[in-house]
């Protein structure tokens, strides 16, 4: 018996077997592609170019394999590349704050504190008390925090606004927790003292380091408002507080991505021992 296939049956059996081969090769194409892009050290194009075949050839299963392994590599060499980021980074830091430390005390109990503060010298922490104003300080780990110091005047002040002589101005949220907000007295008066950390001191130090070569006005707000200059020495000692804290913070953020970069290496070859 003699079959006579009709021509336009023909056309769609080459057209189905050139799309497959299309597909076939579009496939490898965009492997081609990741791992050039890998090795030029692209890892951002190389990762889409390996998604991209799960998407446009899901039938490719080859290359789709052959992409998961690569994604590995990718994945491995960009952590490894980002460990070197944070190490060059580290040690241009570390730098830093070697130099900045000098114009900073430590001051650390070990019967109660986990961690120490540093506080401005030009500011001392010890003698803050003798002016109403403000401090500052910053904890080992980075968090800057500012205090309202205020003495002989029983307004049970809770947060503090300051002022630049162009009217701006930055002001803390209230903060009525005990152990941050505390009255006591001494032999010849009284004192109110209000620490301000986190979000609650709410931009303030950033506002009197941008002004901190300008007049700067703080208002201590509670029953009724009391108005005082802020001295020199203390803006200049926030100030200070604001590129330590900003320094260590920065030190403590490096720390944790490459952290996280070597947790993932780890991850990846236990992954690859395991195959």
């Amino acid at each position: 018996m003699r079959f006579t296939v009709h021509p336009i049956f023909l056309l769609l059996i080459l057209q189905l077997c050139f799309s497959c081969t299309g597909k076939g090769n579009g496939a490898k194409e965009y492997l081609s592609d990741a791992d050039r892009a890998y090795k030029s050290g692209n890892y951002p194009l190389a990762k889409l170019k390996i998604d991209s075949i799960k998407i446009l050839y899901p039938e490719s299963f080859d290359e789709i394999k052959a992409g998961f392994e690569l994604m590995q590599e990718v994945r491995m060499a960009e952590n490894r590349r980002n460990i070197v980021f944070c190490d060059s980074m580290l040690h241009v830091n570390y730098a830093l704050l070697n130099e900045m430390l000098t114009k900073f005390d430590f001051v650390r109990d070990s019967r109660y504190q986990e961690f120490g503060e540093y506080y401005p010298k030009v500011y001392p922490h010890h003698s803050s008390l003798q002016r109403n104003g403000l401090r500052s300080g910053v904890r080992e780990k980075g968090v800057l925090f500012i205090e309202s110091i205020l003495s002989d005047s029983s307004i049970k002040h809770n947060h503090i606004r300051v002022t630049s002589r162009d009217g701006s101005f930055a002001e803390t949220l209230p903060v009525t927790s005990d152990g941050l907000n505390y009255r006591f007295n001494t032999l010849d008066r009284g004192y109110e003292i209000v620490r301000y950390s986190g979000k609650d001191e709410n931009g303030v130090a950033q506002f009197i380091y941008t002004f901190q070569d300008d007049p700067v006005t703080v208002q201590f707000i509670g029953k009724r408002t009391i108005t005082v200059p802020l001295s020199e020495v203390s803006r200049k000692g926030i100030a200070q507080s604001f590129e330590l804290s900003s320094l260590l913070l920065n030190i403590e953020q490096l720390k944790m991505e490459k952290e996280k970069s070597e947790v993932l290496i780890r991850y990846l070859e236990s992954r690859s021992d395991r195959r």
